[in-house]
This record gives structure tokens, C-alpha cells and sequence, in this order.
């Protein structure tokens, strides 16, 4: 009687494998390696993404961990170099110990010459970066290096790890807390975006490099329907609201919002505008009221200057009743943190439309694009507010003397006359069409319109300058 035995299994494919992520990365049949599979912890490959040439390269976790070393390196040197040849985007795929310990001081300055064409790049080209695993030492400054940054459910990002930090500080703290998505995404804000699976962290950078790498053009359809967009905020002017149903009811869908945990009074989203690229910065009320503050103001500010650096449009929507205040906010520096945001938005030269829908006040509305900071046009929807403070609060400093002085029965009726007064001197939409600062009064049933409009008629531009993580 003959034993019959099952051939043996192939081996499975090591998760880890730097290929394997290469071609989730790139379209089906689009790859081609641009180094050979060696010891040197680094594989670099060109395809495309959405039919858009890109390159890429992922370091070996498979070898030594995806420490880099001098050969790596270079590899990964040589990669950026070619975008940069060619014009096209960059993504990299990270999964390493950092510097190899063997090779001393000379892959400290291997890894140093990575950072330098980081630098080279930034701004001319988009870099995406893909954290799959830990990236330690000197490998966490290559993802911050780099404009976006999305984070699979094992990514791992610190300078120290665990071991070191509770050998120097004491403190008890395990990889995920040092460094993992929740910590990246809500409180540090280094990671943009953050997934639930390594494939849709790959599908997230695929969607980024589309957005940057094929922008399209301005193509608004022949009968634009309208659409009632005010319905998406509450009746009542003072309750709170989540802004993003906004967001994308003026995008052509829900885009990619970025940082969506860390600093969320500020929504930041890539997405398109009758089929072309734009940013949209948005005042979220639902956070803080909409106020700004030093993170939001540092968030909002770094999201423009990468639009700026790449010739992606702006759409300002705000509903801003000022800046934070506390002592907690002047200690964590406001002023120099919302400077960025005014330097951001002044330098700009790409096309930047505003929409005031509720209200901007004080200096939170200067740094949301305002007329004075160049912005391309400025609308408001009917009833917007644009002025010092709310005309009540203004009333009730500047005519303190007034109000007091009545009988208590009164008081509110007194109030709210002199309030109108205010407002018509001092605030509300007429004043500032009068003196210039908004342009147009727009129904919210033609916001769309509007936009596209004066997008398409302002000249494009493109900013002159590398896109540094503020």
C-alpha cells in the first residue's frame, strides 16, 4: 500500500518584505526595481500611482532589521535624487532600527547625507512617507523630514526607545505609548494620518501622491446644481457645529483631511474642487468654539505653506469667534505659534479665496486669510459678521457707564439697540464691503460657484520655498 504525502507549503511571503510593500505601493504591473534585493536594508523601485510616475523606496526590515548603513543609505539618496531629476513624487516606506551600530560614525553620516537631499527636495517635489513598523533614531527624522506622514497600526515613531528613556528618566513607558499612532496622530502631531491596516496605509499614500501628483484643472460642470450649504450649519448663529459635512459639501467629496485628532478646531483636507486640487482650512466649532489657538494656529500654518510650495489653491472657510485665551496659551507660545500662520498666509502666492460664513473676529480674523494678508478674493454669506469682537461684547465694554445706569428692566432692550448701532458703524458685512475687505456677498446656494470663479481667474502661482515641518 502506497502512503501518499502532502507536498510541502511554500513558505510564506515575510510580511516585512520590501517588494511585497513596493508593489501594494505602486499600480498593478507597474514596477520596476531601481536596486538589487542585497544586504544593504534599503530596496527603491519607479511605477506609477493612479498612472502618475512616482518612486519610491522601503527599508528591508527583513535585513538587520531595516537598520541603514552606508549602501542604504545612498540607495535612498539616490532615489530622492531621481525625483527630483524628474519632477516627480517620492514615497518612502519605513521600517527600521536606525543607524547600523556596526558601522559607527560613517552611517551617522550616511543617514546625515539622507536628511541633506530631505532638505534638497523639500518643497520642489511631494515626499510621502509610509510608517509601517518602528522607525527609531535616526530613522524617525526621515518621516518628519518629509511633508506627509501616514502611520499603519505597527508604526512605531521615536527618537529613544523605551529601554533607553526609563534608563535616563525612569520613566515606565512601552513602544505604542512612546511612539505609536495615538500618540503621533492625537498628541505630538507628527503623523497626519493614521490607519487601521498596513494595505489601507498604503491606499492613504496612494490617494496623497494622486492629490499632489495630478492636479487637474479647474473643469466646473455646465449647470452647477444649487445647493442650500447653510442647511449644514444650526439655525441659531451661537450653537456649535461640526464643520467637515461643510468641507466636503464644498469639495467634490470628502477629501483627505490631515491631523484629523491633533489641534481639530483647525480641519485641514486635500481634496478636489470641481476636479481640481485644492486645500481647504477650515474653523471647526465644534473644537473650542472655532477659536485658534498655538497648536491650530502651527497646524493650519504648516498645511499652507505645503500647498503654497506645491501650487495647490486655498479655501478658507471661517467662523472664528478670536484666539484661546489663558495663561496656559501665552506659556505655550501663541504669539510666536500664530506668527506662522500670519507668515504663512502673507507669503503665499498661490490663488486663496476666503468665505466668511458666521463671523471672524479680532485677530483670528486677520490670520485666517484676510484681505489685508493678500488673499485673492474674500466672500461672506448673508448676516456674517467680520469685526473687532461680537457687537454685544463690544457694547458692553464701550458702554459700560451707559448700561449700568438704567434700570435693570431695561438694560437688555438698551443692549441690544445699541449692539445694532455697533454693528452697522463698526461690524457686520456692509461695513466691511464698504471699506473693501470682503468682496462679494454670495448665497450660500452659490458658494460653489463663487469659489471656482475666482480660483479660476486669479493667476496661479507656486511658492519658492522648501516646505519645513513648523
Amino acid at each position: 500500500m502506497t502512503t501518499l504525502h502532502a507536498a510541502p507549503a511554500p513558505p510564506a511571503l515575510d510580511p516585512r518584505d520590501p517588494e511585497d510593500r513596493l508593489h501594494r505601493l505602486f499600480d498593478p504591473g507597474s514596477v520596476t526595481l531601481m536596486t538589487p534585493r542585497d544586504t544593504s536594508g534599503v530596496v527603491a523601485a519607479r511605477g506609477t500611482v493612479a498612472g502618475s510616475p512616482v518612486v519610491a523606496y522601503c527599508t528591508d526590515a527583513t535585513v538587520m532589521g531595516g537598520a541603514m548603513g552606508v549602501d542604504g543609505c545612498r540607495h535612498v539618496v539616490d532615489t530622492i535624487d531621481t525625483a527630483l531629476r524628474e519632477r516627480v513624487p517620492v514615497v518612502g516606506v519605513w521600517h527600521s532600527g536606525g543607524a547600523r551600530l556596526a558601522e559607527g560614525v560613517t552611517a551617522l553620516h550616511a543617514v546625515g547625507e539622507v536628511f541633506a537631499a530631505m532638505v534638497r527636495a523639500s518643497g520642489r517635489v511631494p515626499q510621502v512617507s509610509v510608517v509601517l513598523g518602528p522607525a527609531a533614531g535616526g530613522a524617525a527624522y526621515g518621516p518628519a523630514l518629509t511633508d506627509l506622514v501616514v502611520m499603519g497600526p505597527a508604526g512605531r515613531v521615536f527618537v529613544t526607545g523605551p529601554d533607553v528613556v526609563r534608563s535616563v528618566t525612569g520613566e515606565d513607558v512601552d513602544m505604542e505609548s512612546l511612539g505609536g499612532p495615538d500618540t503621533h496622530g492625537r498628541r505630538s502631531g507628527v503623523v497626519h494620518l493614521v490607519t487601521d491596516s498596513e494595505d489601507a496605509a498604503l491606499r492613504t499614500a496612494r490617494q496623497a501622491v494622486d492629490l499632489l501628483a495630478a492636479q487637474g484643472r479647474f473643469a466646473p460642470a455646465a449647470e452647477e446644481p444649487d445647493v442650500d450649504l447653510r442647511a449644514l450649519l444650526p439655525e441659531r448663529a451661537n450653537r456649535a457645529y461640526d464643520v467637515r459635512p461643510l468641507v466636503a459639501a464644498v469639495l467634490d467629496g470628502p477629501g483627505l483631511e490631515l491631523h484629523p485628532r491633533w489641534a481639530p478646531n483647525v480641519v485641514t483636507t486635500l481634496g478636489r474642487l470641481a476636479g481640481r486640487t485644492v486645500g481647504v482650512v477650515a474653523n471647526n466649532p465644534l473644537r473650542l468654539g472655532g477659536c485658534l489657538d498655538s497648536a491650530s494656529a502651527e497646524k493650519a500654518a504648516r498645511f499652507v505653506r505645503m500647498c503654497d510650495a506645491f501650487g495647490v489653491p486655498l479655501v478658507v472657510l471661517v467662523d472664528v469667534p478670536g484666539y484661546l485665551p489663558g495663561v496656559g496659551q501665552e506659556w505655550d507660545g501663541v504669539v510666536r505659534r500664530g506668527a506662522k500662520l500670519l507668515h504663512a498666509f502673507a507669503e503665499a502666492v498661490i490663488p486663496r479665496v476666503t468665505l466668511v460664513t458666521r463671523k471672524a473676529y479680532g485677530g483670528a480674523y486677520i490670520a485666517m486669510n484676510a484681505r489685508s494678508l493678500g488673499a485673492t478674493a474674500v466672500f461672506a454669506w448673508p448676516g456674517a459678521e467680520v469685526a473687532v469682537m461680537g457687537a454685544k461684547a463690544a457694547v458692553g465694554i464701550l458702554h459700560r457707564k451707559q448700561l449700568a445706569a438704567v434700570p435693570h428692566a431695561e438694560r437688555e432692550a438698551l443692549h441690544a439697540r445699541l449692539a445694532a448701532e455697533h454693528e452697522r458703524i463698526a461690524g457686520g458685512v456692509d461695513r466691511a464691503l464698504q471699506i473693501g475687505v470682503v468682496d462679494e456677498v454670495v448665497e450660500p446656494s452659490r458658494t460653489r460657484r463663487a469659489l471656482v470663479a475666482a480660483l479660476t481667474g486669479a493667476p496661479a502661482g507656486r511658492g519658492a520655498h522648501g516646505n519645513i515641518p513648523l
